[in-house]
């Protein structure tokens, strides 16, 4: 979820609505007048705020600007989880911030804590995805930032997202091949909550891990979409469980309900419970 950089009041409450990761933003939403303050307002955040296991990322101004190598050092001294490089479009861009952290992890002893998120925004960004993606094994996953992509493209957001396709495809593979996550742009009609939920369908269907957001009103909607069904997740734990009975046999045949289970079959399996874990619908101990 994106709060504002220099919002005090949303940066001390964004947590209580339980988003998955919190994303305190440095960049498009703080006005020049504002950068140094806001870079301030969330290094005391970090410091100070008790955000629990909820991951924390910062997006912060380019290395390009005058803010960027400030924001930084502002940050990792503060213990973020994730930095969010804005308008990525080369791996060499991605090399250059992470010397920049390592310059200020070194200082504090604390070399290879800090991760990495690139967001693509250009036609130029979803070209070379995977070599951005595979740029620094810091890297933890790359998103689409929509609104500049399509403005790159000199087209505009659509309720139907076909300017898109291309890019969240290109995004999605990169990801997979990089074994890394992905995660999707922002909606941001907050009174079109129908075409959201469609809209993260769509990226749930494509093979996204996760969809930004800017309102806590569209947490629930995520979840709900990206929550696996009660079917689904009896499914896949009876075909684990099948995997399990069979290896403790020797065997190397698995059948469920007299079909054959191969590999396509299995991941499918494990990724329901992975969804249905982070969801909150069975715990780790259950699958013991």
């Amino acid at each position: 979820m994106f709060v504002p950089g220099n919002n005090p009041g949303m940066m001390a409450d964004a947590h209580i609505y339980g988003p998955d990761s919190i994303m305190l933003d440095l960049e498009d939403s703080v006005t020049m007048a504002e950068k140094d303050a806001a870079r301030l307002l969330v290094h005391n955040a970090l410091k100070s705020i008790d955000y629990g296991d909820t991951e924390m990322v910062v997006r912060i101004n380019p290395l390009s600007t005058p803010y960027g190598r400030k924001d930084v050092e502002a940050v990792v001294k503060a213990g973020v989880d994730v930095i969010r490089m804005p308008k990525t479009e080369t791996a060499d861009e991605v090399r250059e911030l992470e010397a920049e952290i390592v310059k200020v992890e070194e200082e504090l002893g604390c070399v290879g804590r800090t991760q990495i998120m690139a967001a693509i925004e250009s036609a130029l960004g979803v070209v070379n995805a995977y070599a951005i993606a595979t740029a620094s094994k810091r890297m933890m996953g790359i998103a689409l930032g929509a609104e500049d992509y399509s403005a790159n493209l000199k087209t505009q957001r659509t309720p139907g997202g076909a300017e898109l396709l291309l890019a969240r495809e290109q995004i999605v593979v990169a990801a997979r091949a990089a074994g890394i996550a992905c995660f999707d742009t922002v909606y941001s009609n907050l009174d079109d909550m129908e075409t959201f939920r469609k809209e993260v369908e769509l990226i749930k269907t494509l093979g996204f891990d996760g969809k930004s957001i800017i309102n806590p009103r569209q947490i629930e909607v995520v979840n709900d979409v990206f929550a696996p069904t009660q079917k689904e997740i009896i499914k896949a734990r009876t075909i684990l469980a099948a995997i399990r009975d069979a290896q403790a046999k020797g065997s190397g045949v698995i059948a469920v309900n007299g079909k054959m289970v191969d590999r396509p079959v299995v991941i499918r399996a494990e990724r329901t419970i992975a969804l249905a874990i982070a969801s909150g619908i069975i715990s780790k101990e259950e699958l013991q």
